[in-house]
Order: structure tokens, then C-alpha cells, then sequence
């Protein structure tokens, strides 16, 4: 199995490929996520520095205030819609890439849950994952 993260959106005019291992694999519940996945959580993969990612296609950014209180940046495909990644003004040198728009969704390995308190009770994920009420200590 190649070691290299690749994925995009569905329409496949963005594109990204890394060939980095994630640091961090999660889902998290808190109200941003739901809003931007339309569901009750988003689940990411984390890359440490987001300079050994390369981005191909143009991407429409929007800027939030995430439940922690600082600036998060999602990065979405302007011909589909599709959520693609996103950015932390906290922490500037990761990218998280949405589970979802892998190549091959099923590399996607949870660790853990971040802003737990925030689940909605009909989004059940699995038990056996650690989790925070708001993220993990660095």
C-alpha cells in the first residue's frame, strides 16, 4: 500500500497528495463541524506541515470563529461545494483533510473524539474512542 495520502473533491477539480503521515486522526462534534458537514460531526486527518501537501485547483476559503475561540479557515471546491480542508489560525503550519474526499476513505483511522460534549445523541460514533470535551493537550 502506497504511503502517500491522496484525495480531493467530487468533482475531482481540486486535488491534494502528501506524502506525510497524519499526526492526528479525529471526529470532532463541535457546532462548526456540524454546520460544515451538515451532519453531526466531521472527521479529519491531520498533517503536520501543511508545505509537504501539494494543493492542486483553486479552492473558496470561509473563515469562522471555531468553539475554541480562534480562526478556522475551510477550503471548499467552488464547482462542487465539496468541503476539502481546513486550516487553524492556532496552529498554522497543519492541514486537516475531510475523511470523506480520500482517495481511499477507508485509510481513515480514528483516534478520537474532540468537543464530545458538543454530540448530538442520534450521532452515535464508536464507544471505544478516546475522547475530549474540547481537543487533546499538545
Amino acid at each position: 500500500m502506497s504511503m502517500t495520502y491522496s484525495g480531493g473533491c467530487a468533482c475531482g477539480a481540486v486535488r491534494y497528495e502528501t506524502a506525510s503521515a497524519p499526526i492526528f486522526q479525529n471526529h470532532c462534534q463541535c457546532r462548526d463541524c456540524q454546520h460544515a458537514s451538515g451532519t453531526g460531526h466531521a472527521s479529519y486527518l491531520t498533517f503536520p506541515d501543511r508545505s509537504f501537501v501539494t494543493i492542486s485547483g483553486k479552492v473558496i476559503t470561509w473563515t469562522t470563529i471555531a468553539d475554541s475561540g480562534h480562526e478556522k479557515t475551510h477550503a471548499f471546491c467552488p464547482v462542487c461545494g465539496s468541503p476539502v480542508y481546513l486550516t487553524l489560525a492556532v496552529m498554522p503550519d497543519v492541514l486537516a483533510v475531510h475523511a470523506a474526499s480520500l482517495d481511499d476513505p477507508g485509510r481513515f483511522q480514528p483516534e478520537a473524539v474532540t468537543y464530545a460534549g458538543r454530540g448530538l445523541p442520534w450521532d452515535t460514533l464508536d464507544p471505544s474512542l478516546q475522547t475530549f470535551e474540547t481537543v487533546p493537550p499538545r
